[in-house]
């Protein structure tokens, strides 16, 4: 019967003292982050498990601190994530520390990394990172991932596909024929799993889909993707997110389109400023607070031993209606 792969198996693959492999495994946070790395890719590919190394289980130090990575720190998507964050953390006897990544999964792996000999886990929100770097972090600290799925891993969701749904349905009712998605970041999952679903749902709903970006998620890359909305000649729009919907809507007015007269505009998250603008933004509302409160909660758990169902938690959203959709005017 083949033997199970051991450490010392790890340690020749990946060129160090076994007693490296251990550290990596018992007490990260004393071992170099390429080092550890190294190791862990290592161990995958001999297919090692790491297990009790000595017969007992690990008894690490605890710094009572839970580092929340965000990806952009402007972006007031994340305020009430943040907020809900920090009142979890705080109910709970927890310092929370927050990092922001720039939009760069480069930046977000070199913070998580410099972040990992400080902190009990990770909750990391909308991550840029790839699926492996994201279960070698996991495979030193707990994470939990707000908008993003991998099974290894604690996850919370908003419910996208359903979201997308009734903005879509909204738009349809109202006789627009045809609806043009601005997309966000390339490597954001939201972004993704909202085009697949809009775009399977344009059969259902007799709408006619089309796409533009990828673009950073910001006013600014909103309003100048408006010159790209004008010319495709569509009548309705849906955003990644609520930043760049009102950019769109910025970026039509300075072309001479009336929102929603000419054009029907919908976001998606309805952050502060949906209500203040003119007219007002119709968005798919999610339940940040409880996001982020949800997720330090859930990493809390798992650092005191509760296993991970491997299915992600969905959280519902609903449809804010409000003055940038209307009837689509027939010419």
């Amino acid at each position: 019967m083949q033997q199970r792969p051991t450490i010392y198996d790890v340690a020749r693959e990946a060129g160090v003292a076994a007693s490296t492999v251990s550290r990596a495994y018992a007490r990260p946070g004393r071992v170099a982050a390429e080092t550890a790395r190294q190791i862990f890719e290592a161990a995958e590919r001999v297919g090692y498990r790491a297990g009790r190394l000595d017969g007992r289980a690990p008894d690490p130090v605890r710094t009572r601190t839970i580092g929340l990575v965000i990806s952009d720190v402007t972006n007031p998507y994340y305020g009430e994530i943040i907020k809900g964050a920090y009142a979890a953390a705080d109910e709970a006897g927890y310092l929370l520390t927050l990092s922001h990544t720039r939009e760069s999964a480069a930046v977000e792996r070199r913070t998580v990394d410099q972040e990992l000999p400080r902190v009990d886990g990770f909750v990391i929100a909308s991550s840029r990172m790839s699926d492996s770097a994201l279960r070698m972090t996991a495979k030193q600290k707990v994470v939990v991932l707000l908008n993003r799925t991998i099974p290894e891993v604690s996850c919370v969701v908003t419910d996208n596909v359903h979201g997308m749904r009734q903005a879509a349905a909204h738009l349809a009712a109202l006789g627009h024929e045809g609806v043009l998605y601005v997309a966000g970041p390339e490597a954001s999952w939201s972004d993704g799993t909202r085009w697949r679903a809009l775009r399977e749902l344009g059969p259902e709903l007799g709408l006619d889909i089309r796409r533009i970006g990828p673009q950073v998620p910001t006013v600014r890359s909103g309003f100048a993707a408006a010159r790209r909305v004008a010319e495709a000649g569509v009548t309705a729009v849906i955003s990644y997110n609520d930043q760049l919907a009102i950019g769109v809507m910025k970026g039509l007015r300075s072309l001479g389109l009336a929102v929603p007269r000419d054009v029907s505009v919908v976001g998606f998250d309805n952050i502060v400023y949906d209500e203040i603008i003119d007219p007002g933004l119709t968005t798919v509302a999610a339940p940040l607070h409880q996001m982020g409160a949800t997720g330090v909660r859930n990493c809390l758990a798992v650092i005191r031993g509760v296993r991970s169902s491997g299915s992600p938690l969905v959280l519902p959203v609903t449809l804010v209606r409000r003055g940038s959709t209307a009837s689509r005017r027939h010419a």
